[in-house]
């Protein structure tokens, strides 16, 4: 697996020890990414292949992708299923002084949805993880997501529009729904209705690189 770490086996491990394995692994990795063109992926269980082979999920292919057009860039997947925006907003100041990535895929803010956390959480949240990224030299790109519609229009549409107000407010690029083509399709998705078969994972990484291929 070129460049990509496997943070997805701390999923299950309860949270001081997925900090502290995840610490761990940043010291390891620190000598063999050191002055690579890396490229962080911080997202939730849609990045972290939930429910599917790890090395099937859509940012391991794109580390095989890179990997075969012998990309300068290696791929860090920093992504935990379950991860909310502000989880992410307290690990992002340590991978970032580790890697000091030159892109950042944002792939947050599904789970926040799912809780219902209020929009202005969210948006405060991923605008700081945004604004940190671009302090730190790195491009970012958004995805966006959209979360069932049991949780009313009001709030469902505001949480969508999340996504391109912060994509314009810091001048970003985005994908403007990550499971574009997929999430209406029921044999794409498990049975949880939430989370993408393998068979779906390369269309992901499709959505996605309509839009970094302007990054890369």
């Amino acid at each position: 697996m070129y460049g990509l770490l496997p943070f997805q086996c701390f999923k299950k491990i309860p949270s001081l020890l997925v900090r502290l394995a995840f610490a761990g692994c940043l010291l390891c990795a620190t000598s063999s990414l050191a002055n690579a063109n890396n490229l962080l992926v911080l997202g939730d269980s849609l990045s972290a292949a939930y429910g599917i082979p790890q090395n099937s999920g859509w940012v391991q292919l794109l580390a095989d992708d890179l990997k075969q057009q012998q990309s300068a860039y290696r791929v860090i997947n920093a992504s935990i299923s379950g991860e909310t925006t502000a989880g992410a907003l307290a690990r992002l100041p340590a991978l970032l002084s580790e890697y000091q990535p030159a892109i950042v895929i944002i792939e947050l803010g599904a789970n926040d949805g799912l809780r219902g956390f209020p929009i202005k959480t969210l948006r405060g949240n991923l605008s700081e993880l945004v604004t940190l990224s671009q302090q730190a030299n790195a491009k970012v790109l958004l995805t966006g997501i959209h979360i069932p519609p049991n949780y009313g229009s009001r709030y469902t549409s505001q949480f969508y529009d999340s996504y391109a107000l912060l994509s314009e407010q810091h001048q970003t690029l985005l994908v403007p729904f990550l499971l574009e083509g997929i999430a209406t399709e029921p044999a794409m998705m498990q049975a949880d209705g939430l989370h993408p078969v393998a068979s779906a994972q390369p269309r992901i990484l499709q959505n996605v690189m309509s839009y970094l291929k302007e990054l890369l």
